[in-house]
């Protein structure tokens, strides 16, 4: 996501919204007031869910602490949806329906940050195996705002009339965690219907900052495995294999071409090999190699364009390694999929004025390019045909994006590295900035 946020002053200019959207000032001086009195909770549940991750599928204490704090707030809260999904539900009289998503999951990394609170031990599995997790794409601050909007709608019940439905989702880094929610019944279990919805995400730009910006915002995106078969064999002779290591090898040069060689140069799409599993010993070949890809896009023909190059890429290594079995020709897995992410434009025209209220002129990016990063919170969205706006907020300390943009880089650090953090300070600021776009999608007519 390129130069974020701190270009608003001269984005802003040319952005045009109806003054009519603005909360009171009185409504913001509770806000402000409403967040401020549970900032000190919602940062030690920050800290907290940071220190204790959990990759996709396995959010139980995650969604534990999320199930608890909605309950005690009054709403209706169900369980185990999509395996670890929490829904709480706070009806508040008549009017729309609005329903808030913040994901769960942990990304497999691990932490280098250095900070008190930092994930400093591997996460056990239910096999008994562990696997390094770390919160390096703010799910920790996702839902911790939730939480800290959830309490702040309670509070401020007098300024808002309709239906608030609240979710924690998981397995968004997977691309899996909306689409087995919807598959688990989530829109057939009762819940009001939604109006529109909602959601939030972390982005390394300045504390203080906000991109919302109406259309396309966030690519699609594609998880598939591609596994190569050969002929396992002694290191030694390796006359007498089909090496998948090598396969692999070509394979994902080969994949490299895609994109340069058959995508339209004006047309933006991205594959990216992101792990290759093959063998343990030194001195032996494997019978098989696996390359996990991701891919990026924005319409269907490119994205329909990259799977066929790839299979035919991989087919091509086979064949020219020796592989004449059909049933020996690589096998491609589509593991997780989520179309493009697109904001709507009068949702955007709603909430926007009330954000340029609480943060301050210059603040608020109405026309920020699309980025290749992807979700998967509109995959509900669309499942229940329904129009949504999604906020990427600033979480990165002034200073060091300043020191970043001096040193020729568009950001201190990026999502998914080791050395991602949220600044304390975005913690309650994120939650006023979300109280603020409900209260604004469910103001008192």
């Amino acid at each position: 996501m390129r130069n974020l946020l701190l270009a608003a002053t001269a984005m802003l200019a040319t952005l045009s919204l109806p003054a009519k959207a603005e909360l009171p000032a009185p409504l913001l001086a509770k806000v402000n007031a409403a967040v401020d009195a549970d900032s000190a909770r919602l940062t030690a549940i920050f800290k907290d869910l940071h220190a204790n991750p959990e990759i996709a599928f396995t959010e139980t204490r995650t969604a534990a602490i999320v199930a608890k704090e909605l309950k005690a707030l009054g709403f209706t809260v169900t369980t185990g949806i999509g395996k670890t999904g929490v829904v709480g539900v706070l009806r508040n009289g008549p009017g729309k329906t609005l329903w808030y998503r913040a994901d769960m999951d942990a990304n497999g990394v691990k932490e280098a940050t250095g900070l008190p609170y930092a994930a400093t031990k591997p996460q056990k599995l239910a096999d008994g195996s562990e696997q390094w997790a770390m919160h390096a794409c703010g799910h920790d601050a996702h839902v911790t705002w939730l939480l800290g909007t959830a309490k702040a709608m309670v509070a401020l019940k007098d300024a808002w009339s309709g239906t608030l439905v609240v979710y924690g989702q998981p397995a968004e880094e997977v691309g899996t965690g909306a689409q087995a929610m919807v598959q688990d019944g989530l829109l057939e279990r009762g819940f009001p219907k939604p109006d529109f919805g909602m959601g939030s995400h972390t982005a390394p730009g300045p504390v203080g900052y906000v991109s919302n910006t109406a259309g396309v915002r966030m690519a699609g995106t594609d998880q598939l495995d591609v596994t190569f078969t050969g002929l396992g064999g002694h290191g030694s002779t390796p006359q007498m294999t089909i090496d998948p290591v090598v396969m692999a090898a070509q394979a994902i040069m080969g994949y490299q071409t895609i994109i340069s060689r058959t995508v339209d140069p004006q047309t933006s799409a991205v594959l990216t090999v992101g792990a290759v599993e093959a063998g343990r010993d030194n001195n032996v070949i494997p019978a098989s190699a696996t390359l996990k890809l991701n891919l990026r896009w924005f319409d269907d023909a490119t994205r329909n364009t990259l799977i066929k190059r790839i299979d035919e890429v991989s087919k091509g290594v086979a064949i020219g390694a020796g592989i004449t079995d059909e049933a020996k020709m690589p096998k491609r897995v589509m593991k997780g999929n989520a179309g493009p992410l697109k904001n709507d434009a009068a949702l955007v025209d709603i909430v926007n004025p009330g954000l340029t209220s609480l943060l301050g002129d210059g603040k608020v990016i109405g026309n920020f390019p699309a980025v290749m990063g992807s979700e998967d919170f509109q995959e509900v969205m669309n499942a229940a045909k329904v129009p949504y706006v999604f906020l990427l907020i600033g979480v990165a300390p002034m200073d060091r994006v300043v020191a970043a943009q001096k040193a020729g880089r568009p950001f201190p650090y990026s999502n998914h590295n080791p050395d991602f953090f949220v600044d304390l300070a975005a913690v309650p600021l994120g939650a006023k900035i979300n109280t603020v776009a409900a209260l604004s999608l469910l103001a008192k007519p």
